[in-house]
């Protein structure tokens, strides 16, 4: 059974629409049509000097918001032809933004219609030409016409289509919304149908066609600071000529967007869901994610083979997801795959609670898988040298980032747009909050230190005030860095500080919990 939203609306097919948030609900159709419009006549269809810096600032933020990021697959694609990059959408701007940071290619970039309307983020986002999207949830609540939000779309699909026939790279999510689910919810047509236009645009031009590249974005705790991410490009998948009919070759010789035929569409997407599904968890609950990872790490250390990042761990939990159930098992057509069930994921489903209780998951079992690992000494000393060697860098972040840090915590902690959208608020405002802050911080302090006349002694004090201005923006972000790294050594001592209290009140049981699974495995 189908269960209904908030307000009741569903789609065509009786699905759920997503309740809009308070910032996706007010429509400004004027700001809308007004967003720049991409250039295809160079190599960043933006501002090429804002869209620049923009990327030095997201890699200096997502290098203190991310543990690691990492990525593979790249070579399999072909960088000379355009990339529709999909994939599901379970953590807000982070999904967007790790598959741009990690691929080579420049963007052009398609998102939900506030993007370009929202005060200070509009400001980047038209910039970076992002074209704004209307989804279904928009238009059947009656936020735009019909006509309104046909002329919209058209015109943004059409600008993303000539993007990736021109070579650049984009990324959509077929689900459409972001959710919360261990699994991809139901696919819309967008990615699809604007590959196909930008196959005949290719085609028309004399281009090769682009492909659509399955993107699997994996992220350990999705709503978490200081998370690891890692983002696996898949196989990618070609569009044939022969998918292309002629009206749509026709329209895009007149610069206009004709819808492809269902089947071209359907076909692509059929071919496309499989593949992507296999990048994701594909699971029923978020519990069985955690049950399967708790049951490769215990495979791991009975084969003494490491499991030593992120990357390894999830190639390790798929492996044993698909021998409970093999690619070939899982029913297509089914939205919600069925539960996994075996005695050894049973009983690494118990392990995996027990450890999730106390904020510990399978990397805090020892090496025998015998019992719990304790904090070596090293480890625990170079967690202190962090913590220590951030003290002196306190007083500069608290100046610099301690009025964005807090703004972003108690936004994201309260944000109506769910969890996965937690993250997105502390990235945002550590990036567009620090431009506003840390020029006044750095101007304040600069002005202070040459009023005050501690800039005499070096002879030239109204250069000196603007090197000081200057060189305090490095020492900001070394303060950010540093306080990430601080966090890490803390997060190294707290999890010694969860282990021995799981060891000394609930230790026997455990122990007990991880032989039933080796019991199990044995058998």
């Amino acid at each position: 059974m189908t269960q209904v939203g908030e307000d009741g609306t569903v789609d065509h097919r009786g699905d759920a629409l997503p309740t809009l948030t308070k910032a996706s609900s007010k429509v400004r159709l004027d700001a809308l049509m007004s967003v720049p419009q991409p250039r295809w006549d160079r190599a960043i269809p933006g501002s090429p000097g804002w869209t620049k810096f923009a990327f030095v600032l997201l890699r200096i933020v997502a290098r203190g918001q991310f543990k690691s990021m990492t990525h593979e697959g790249l070579d399999r694609l072909d960088h000379d032809r355009g990339a529709m990059c999909c994939a599901w959408h379970v953590n807000a701007l982070m999904d967007p933004l790790t598959i741009m940071l990690t691929h080579p290619s420049h963007f052009v970039i398609g998102g939900r219609h506030d993007l370009v309307t929202r005060p200070i983020l509009s400001f980047w986002t038209r910039r970076m030409a992002v074209q704004p999207v209307v989804r279904k949830a928009e238009l059947l609540r009656g936020g735009f016409s019909k006509e309104e939000a046909q002329n919209l779309n058209g015109r943004t699909l059409l600008n993303l289509a000539r993007g990736i026939s021109h070579g650049h790279g984009s990324a959509l999510f077929p689900e459409g919304t972001a959710h919360d689910e261990a699994h991809m919810i139901r696919f819309r047509t967008g990615p699809m149908r604007t590959v196909l236009a930008a196959a005949a645009i290719a085609h028309v031009e004399g281009r090769p066609l682009p492909h659509l590249v399955p993107v699997g974005l994996h992220f350990r705790v999705r709503h978490h600071f200081r998370t690891d991410a890692h983002v696996e490009y898949g196989e990618p998948i070609p569009v044939e000529l022969g998918d292309i009919p002629a009206d749509l070759l026709a329209a895009v010789k007149r610069n206009d967007w004709s819808e492809p035929p269902v089947e071209s569409v359907t076909a692509l997407r059929d071919t496309l869901t499989p593949k992507l599904r296999r990048l994701t968890p594909d699971l029923a609950t978020w519990d069985e994610r955690r049950a399967l990872h708790a049951l490769a790490h215990v495979r791991a250390r009975r084969e003494q083979r490491a499991l030593p990042d992120w990357r390894s761990e999830v190639m390790a939990a798929r492996a044993e997801r698909d021998a409970l159930r093999p690619e070939e098992d899982r029913d297509v057509d089914a939205i919600v795959p069925a539960p996994l069930s075996s005695p050894a994921f049973h009983a690494a489903d118990a392990v995996a609670r027990r450890l999730e209780v106390h904020g510990l998951d399978g990397r805090d079992i020892d090496e025998k898988a015998s019992g719990l690992r304790r904090t070596s000494p090293m480890a625990a000393a170079g967690a202190m040298a962090r913590i220590v060697l951030f003290l002196p860098l306190l007083p500069v972040f608290l100046l610099s980032m301690g009025i964005q840090s807090t703004l972003g915590f108690v936004k994201g902690n309260s944000t109506d747009e769910g969890v996965d959208a937690r993250t997105t608020y502390h990235f945002v405002f550590a990036l567009f909050a620090s431009m506003i802050v840390w020029p006044i911080v750095a101007g304040g302090l600069a002005a202070a230190s040459y009023f005050g006349g501690l800039l005499e002694p070096s002879g030239v004090p109204e250069l000196a005030a603007v090197g000081f201005f200057l060189l305090l923006f490095p020492v900001f972000v070394l303060s950010g860095w540093s306080f990430a790294w601080a966090w890490d050594g803390w997060v190294v001592l707290r999890g010694g500080l969860r282990r021995s209290r799981l060891r000394r009140r609930h230790g026997a049981a455990f122990v007990q919990e991880l032989q039933a699974l080796h019991a199990v495995l044995d058998g």
